[in-house]
């Protein structure tokens, strides 16, 4: 599952005419870690065929991770292409005010290449109600705070990342965001795909698909070739 391999390109000569370059979808393996992976080994990541990398920055508009420039930085060190990510808390400020707290905090974006969009972790709620004590509608409406205020801070949509189960129960399986915010669904699945995405995505993006494996924290890959992660990081 976790193949880790670079797109190839290859250019043949057949008959004395240049043919088209053709790409290989590669897949590309990533992780996503947090404060909880502390003082991770980046040059044994990359020498793994780890090739993108998410982080958490913050949650709510209290919390910090304190792992975030360690692991943010060291992966853009070894080349590894990485994004930040926020857990959001909708019962305890507007969407709004925790995308400018994360922008603020490291969950911008620049196009330099190597930085992904930021993502919205929006997931069941470990403290409480599952879906923060929200209805569907004020879930749908804080989400779409959360998102049009990245997308004014950072010029990017934030990616998105949930589970089917929670999407369609929480937001009344909303179609409102995929058409601009790339999914990366969460399922633990040995299987070869991650099985019926929320409603309104058709392909997902990233896939969180192990919450353990040779490398710090949990374990994805890219719905796509090397070229393709690339664009997206250059948006």
């Amino acid at each position: 599952m976790k193949l880790g391999l670079s797109a190839l390109f290859s250019l043949v000569l057949v008959s004395g005419v240049l043919s088209v370059p053709l790409e290989k979808r590669a897949n590309p393996a990533g992780i996503d870690v947090s404060d909880f992976q502390t003082n991770v080994n980046w040059a044994t990541v990359k020498a793994n065929g780890i090739q993108f990398a998410y982080v958490k920055a913050t949650e709510g508009t209290t919390f910090i991770s304190n792992q975030f420039a360690q692991q943010y930085n060291g992966a853009f060190n070894q080349g590894i292409i990485r994004g930040a990510y926020h857990f959001a808390h909708p019962d305890t400020s507007t969407g709004a005010a925790q995308a400018s707290f994360f922008v603020a905090h490291g969950g911008g974006w620049s196009a330099d290449g190597l930085t992904l969009p930021g993502t919205l972790d929006i997931e069941t709620n470990p403290n409480g109600a599952t879906c923060y004590g929200l209805s569907t509608s004020a879930m749908v409406s804080w989400i779409s705070s959360f998102v049009n205020e990245y997308h004014s801070l950072t010029t990017r949509f934030p990616v998105i990342y949930t589970t089917t189960s929670w999407w369609n129960q929480c937001t009344g399986s909303s179609t409102a965001f995929a058409a601009n915010s790339p999914l990366w669904i969460a399922h633990f699945t040995t299987a070869s795909s991650p099985g019926a995405l929320p409603a309104g995505w058709s392909v997902f993006t990233f896939w969180q698909f192990a919450d353990s494996g040779t490398n710090p924290g949990d374990a994805d890959t890219f719905n796509g070739a090397f070229s393709q992660l690339q664009k997206i990081a250059l948006g």
